[in-house]
């Protein structure tokens, strides 16, 4: 993209619909010194209001016991993750109100990246350029999504990118970690041994309520101007693959005929597995191409596929039985978001069987 030099800062935003937000502008010498070339264009990026740090990252959280969910429910969203045995949920409801947790699990340094505007979770590699920094919440947003900073560098990154778009960091990319989202009943049945974000975070919130009202069902409810692509309702929870400059989205109900298939996306080969609580994808090598696979969750179960071979995967694509002569299915670059939020950022392409 073109590097575009900074001339203008919003400041703040109020809550209200896209069709009646305020923008104001400050004078181009206030910030002249203090601001770099962005690589978005810089007229487009808001100012959500709470400032840098207002909206208070998590670091090293104090995690707990499945059976300690206190308020969590069995519908409510988590996103998942899994380092040998040590593996974690990260629930939505506080999400909501943090946005990031940085955490160390085991010899990875995770960034989770929550934008609770455009329904995007998203795992970084805290290793940037050879040295591990932690991530906060600047205030600002880019298409109403989340940009996150890092504490290194102050560098500001774009979240649905996936890459630093201003400052000492810019045009780097995250390296991605799978994530998967799914609702609680089903992390918990796959993963019993899983622990949980503790609510005793050190901050006073009312974890369990929803701090947007209605914005999850309301599709007219945008608290910020963002393109709005009319193929599909705006705030359908959708899969999306990514692949440079380009997407494809999958939707929950293409997986009601079938819990699984293989597609094509910008010359690579993909295996959707999903149902009504969970979409994800792996990326097939050569060899992996020419297997047939089975789903196998029964919402008992571990195993989610098993390929014709007699392998079974769990839902990271880890092989959990059988020879394991085909290796790992590798998790493609993918993650759940409204649909809005995709076509803002990708060209995007909609799966249809």
């Amino acid at each position: 993209m073109k590097k575009i030099l900074l001339v203008l800062s919003f400041a703040m935003v109020g809550s209200c619909s896209s069709s009646s937000t305020q923008e104001s502008t400050v004078n181009p010498q206030e910030v002249e010194n203090t601001s770099t070339e962005w690589s978005i264009p810089v007229t487009e990026v808001l100012d959500g209001g709470p400032g840098r740090d207002g909206i208070p990252a998590l670091e090293n959280p104090v995690m707990v016991a499945a059976d300690q969910s206190s308020i969590l429910l069995d519908g409510d969203l988590v996103l998942g993750y899994k380092n040998g045995n040590d593996i974690r949920a990260y629930q939505h409801i506080v999400l909501d109100w943090h946005e990031i947790v940085n955490d160390k699990i085991g010899d990875v340094s995770l960034a989770v990246t929550y934008c609770p505007l455009t329904g995007t979770g998203i795992g970084w590699n805290r290793i940037v350029n050879g040295r591990e920094t932690t991530f906060g919440v600047s205030g600002l947003l880019y298409q109403t999504n989340l940009i996150p900073f890092d504490r290194a560098t102050k560098s500001n990154w774009s979240q649905l990118l996936n890459e630093s778009v201003n400052g000492d960091n810019i045009g780097e990319k995250a390296d991605l970690i799978p994530l998967v989202e799914t609702d609680w009943k089903t992390w918990k049945t796959m993963f019993p041994e899983t622990k949980l974000l503790s609510l005793n975070t050190g901050f006073s919130r009312t974890y369990g309520v929803y701090p947007y009202v209605d914005y999850k069902t309301n599709q007219d409810n945008f608290l910020f101007p963002v393109p709005k692509d009319s193929r599909l309702p705006l705030k359908e929870r959708v899969f999306a693959i990514i692949d440079g400059e380009k997407a494809k989205v999958y939707r929950f109900s293409n997986f009601r005929a079938t819990n699984v298939f293989k597609d094509a996306f910008e010359g690579g080969s993909y295996l959707m597995v999903g149902n009504t609580n969970f979409m994800v994808s792996f990326a097939l090598t050569p060899a992996q191409e020419g297997l047939v696979f089975d789903y196998l969750f029964d919402g008992t179960s571990v195993a989610v596929v098993r390929d014709s071979d007699g392998n079974g995967y769990n839902i990271f694509g880890e092989v959990i039985s059988g020879a394991g002569n085909n290796g790992p299915l590798r998790p493609a670059d993918g993650f759940m978001g409204y649909w809005f939020s995709i076509p803002a950022f990708y060209e995007t392409e909609i799966y249809s069987n």
